[in-house]
């Protein structure tokens, strides 16, 4: 398994990303060298592309499927792509407050923590559909970490399309994201434009 072992706020400066989209709280002051250069339109094409694995956690191959998934189904390709993100396991439980980070999340589903309608799943990118219920597994209830995660992600908005019960360890998925209750910052129509070239 390849892991991305770049420092995050130094990608996140790189690529003109805030921290928070990532669930950092940490401010970077350093200005990244590329500022104030004329960039091409392939280059723009490409920092799209760039900031949409980065944020979402996923290497090229399987950015790519998601894509050709993307185009075959009916719709707006670039919003199909990224509701296909938005409701992998590991973004719904970083979206529902269920882990610090987007990393964090990854790891936590990679080490068993969720199951998936009573189910024990631990691929993080699995996707989910309206209806789906994650629960945090019994054993993993308890423990300091879970408590640590709480803590920090208390008052974190849950979006629209989740419903997230600290209390009962439940994430429910009411239904999939509309483009609009999407919040990343990632113009996908410019991923659309690089892919069809």
């Amino acid at each position: 398994m390849a892991i991305n072992r770049v420092p995050v706020l130094k990608r996140c400066r790189a690529l003109g990303i805030e921290p928070a989209v990532m669930g950092y709280d940490k401010k970077s002051n350093r200005k990244s060298a590329r500022e104030g250069k004329k960039v091409s339109e392939y280059g723009l094409q490409l920092r799209e592309k760039q900031k949409a694995k980065f944020i979402y956690g996923v290497l090229e191959k399987p950015f790519r499927n998601y894509y050709e998934k993307a185009d075959r189904m009916k719709g707006m390709t670039g919003a199909n792509l990224m509701i296909m993100l938005e409701s992998r396991l590991d973004n719904v439980v970083f979206r529902a407050g269920f882990a610090r980070t987007r990393r964090e999340a990854r790891q936590m589903v990679d080490h068993k923590f969720f199951t998936v309608n009573g189910k024990k799943i631990n691929i993080p990118s699995y996707l989910l559909k309206a209806g789906d219920v994650i629960e945090v597994c019994e054993g993993v209830r308890s423990t300091q970490r879970m408590k640590d995660v709480f803590e920090v992600t208390g008052g974190r908005l849950v979006p629209g399309w989740l419903e997230a019960d600290a209390e009962a360890f439940k994430i429910s998925v009411k239904n999939l994201p509309t483009r609009e209750e999407i919040d990343v910052p990632v113009n996908e129509m410019l991923i659309v434009e690089l892919y069809s070239k």
